[in-house]
């Protein structure tokens, strides 16, 4: 194997990687989560509570459901 053919190799991958993550992040379905981080700055400017900004999506502290 070459070490053009390994270059080669690693760009590929590379490329499809970062494509693979743009797709993630622009998807519609993330939308949501976009605008609501969107918010943050303002959220103490705004006289906003931690409470009154809408949860994203997977946060750690989210709580359980218990039903």
């Amino acid at each position: 194997m070459d070490v053009n053919t390994l270059r080669i190799a690693v760009m590929v991958a590379s490329l499809a990687l970062f494509v693979a993550l743009m797709r993630h992040t622009w998807s519609r379905r993330r939308r949501a989560e976009h605008d609501a981080a969107a918010m943050l700055p303002f959220a103490e400017t705004a006289g906003l509570a931690d409470d009154d900004v809408p949860p994203t999506r997977g946060t750690p502290n989210e709580p359980r459901s218990t039903s």
